[in-house]
């Protein structure tokens, strides 16, 4: 039986800007989970606005699912609007950091 994972589909990027109750709530560090599960790398972070900001790179269906786990949010966030934009990829993050 062959163990190998199957072939990605080629990288792309995900620039997030999630708007609501989602400071304090613990809506960085999940996301972090949820990218290191799917092998996501990239940045989240709180902005003074009170906006949470990320920057995804990965396979798209792995940014789709983070993408909508976002419009969710942890278990105490509430999510009021998520803008998404799909960007040309930048230089490549070496892992995922909370900002």
């Amino acid at each position: 039986m062959d163990d190998r994972r199957p072939p990605r589909s080629s990288e792309e990027e995900l620039h997030l800007e999630i708007a609501g109750e989602v400071q304090g709530v613990g809506f960085r560090v999940g996301l972090y989970r949820e990218a290191q599960r799917r092998d996501v790398t990239g940045w989240v972070r709180n902005r003074s606005d009170g906006r949470v900001e990320a920057l995804l790179q990965g396979a798209r269906e792995d940014l789709e699912v983070l993408e909508e786990w976002c419009r969710r949010g942890p278990r105490y966030a509430r999510v009021e609007a998520v803008e998404a934009r799909w960007e040309p990829r930048g230089a490549k993050c070496p892992s995922f950091e909370i900002d």
